[in-house]
C-alpha cells in the first residue's frame, strides 16, 4: 500500500520525494535555533528536499537529573512558532505527556512521540485525538511488527495520519543496531517510514551520566535506509556537535549535511529508474 501523509505543505510517503526532518537535538536558545533553521532551509531548498524543522523544547528522557533539558514547553513553543512563521517551514518536537498535547498541537505541524514512550497508551490516544499527523518512533525495545499495535491505538481515534520512525534496536548494554528489514516491515502496515540515523548510532547512557554515540556511521546508515525504501531521514545536526549540551556524540555537523543528502538523492533517483 502506498500511503501519503500531509505535514504542513509537505507530502510524505507514496511516490513523493525523500523528506528531511532535521535540527539540533534540543533548543539551546532562540538565536541558535533560528540560525540552524535558516541554514537547513538554505541547504534543503538548494537540493529541493522537503524539510521539517525539529528541535525539542524539553528532553525529558535524559540519563541524568543534571542533563540539559531545554527551555520548556511555553518558551520552546514560542521559539518554534517564530521559526514556523518567519521561515515558512513546518516544525515538530517531542511530546512527553498527555497534558502537553493540546498546547503543543496548536503550534507543531507534526507531533513526535519519543521511542521510550511509544507504548504509552494515554499519550498516544491524546495525541491522536488532535487529528494532527503523528510521528511515532519505534521503541528500541520493540520488534518492528509490534508497531502494528501502536498504529491500531492511534487509528482507534479516527486518526490515520501516522508516520513511523526506525531508530535502532537494543543490542546488549549501551548499544543499538539497525535492522533495515524494519523499514520494509513497517511500510507494509501502510504508514510512511522515516529512518533516524542520529539515534541509531547512539550509545544510550554509554558515558555514564550521558549517552555516547558513533557519529562516523551516520552516512553509511543513511545510504542503507534509503536503499531499503525509507520515505525520509531524521537527522539531528549542529554547527558544533562536540560542544552541544545534548546528544552531541550522535549529531552530524550541519556543514557536512549536504554531502549525505546528495548521496541519498542519487540512490533515490537510481531506485526510481528501476
Amino acid at each position: 500500500m502506498k500511503k501519503e501523509i500531509v505535514v504542513g505543505n509537505i507530502k510524505i510517503g507514496g511516490d513523493n520525494p525523500l523528506v528531511l526532518i532535521a535540527g539540533p537535538c534540543v533548543i539551546e536558545d532562540k538565536a541558535k535555533a533560528i540560525e540552524h533553521a535558516k541554514i537547513l532551509k538554505i541547504i534543503t531548498e538548494r537540493l529541493k528536499i522537503p524539510f521539517i524543522f525539529k528541535s525539542s523544547y524539553d528532553k525529558a528522557n535524559r540519563s541524568s537529573v543534571r542533563s540539559f533539558r531545554g527551555p520548556g514547553l511555553k518558551e520552546g513553543l514560542e521559539i518554534l512558532k517564530e521559526i514556523k512563521t518567519s521561515l515558512n517551514i513546518p516544525v515538530t518536537s517531542d511530546v512527553h505527556t498527555k497534558e502537553e498535547v493540546r498546547e503543543a498541537s496548536a503550534v507543531l505541524d507534526l507531533l513526535q512521540i519519543p521511542a521510550l514512550l511509544s507504548r504509552q497508551t494515554d499519550l498516544l490516544l491524546e495525541a491522536a485525538k488532535t487529528g494532527k499527523p503523528l510521528n511515532i518512533k519505534k521503541g528500541q525495545f520493540m520488534a518492528p511488527w509490534d508497531m502494528r499495535n501502536v498504529v491500531e491505538k492511534i487509528e482507534s481515534c479516527g486518526n490515520e495520519n501516522i508516520v513511523l520512525t526506525e531508530r535502532g534496536t537494543s543490542f546488549g548494554y549501551n548499544n543499538l543496531v539497525s535492522d533495515m528489514r524494519s523499514i520494509v516491515i513497517m511500510k507494509e502496515m501502510g504508514c510512511p517510514v522515516i529512518y533516524d540515523a542520529s539515534h541509531s548510532v547512539q550509545l544510550p547512557a554509554g558515558e555514564g551520566e550521558r549517552s555516547g554515540g558513533e557519529r562516523k556511521f551516520i552516512p553509511y546508515l543513511c545510504r542503507a535506509a534509503v536503499s531499503a525504501g525509507a520515505d525520509g531521514l531524521f537527522l539531528e545536526v549542529h554547527k558544533d556537535p562536540d560542544s552541544a549540551p545534548c546528544d552531541g556524540a550522535n549529531m552530524w555537523p550541519v556543514d557536512k549535511l549536504a554531502d549525505i543528502l546528495e548521496e541519498v538523492l542519487a540512490i533515490k533517483k537510481a531506485l526510481k529508474r528501476r
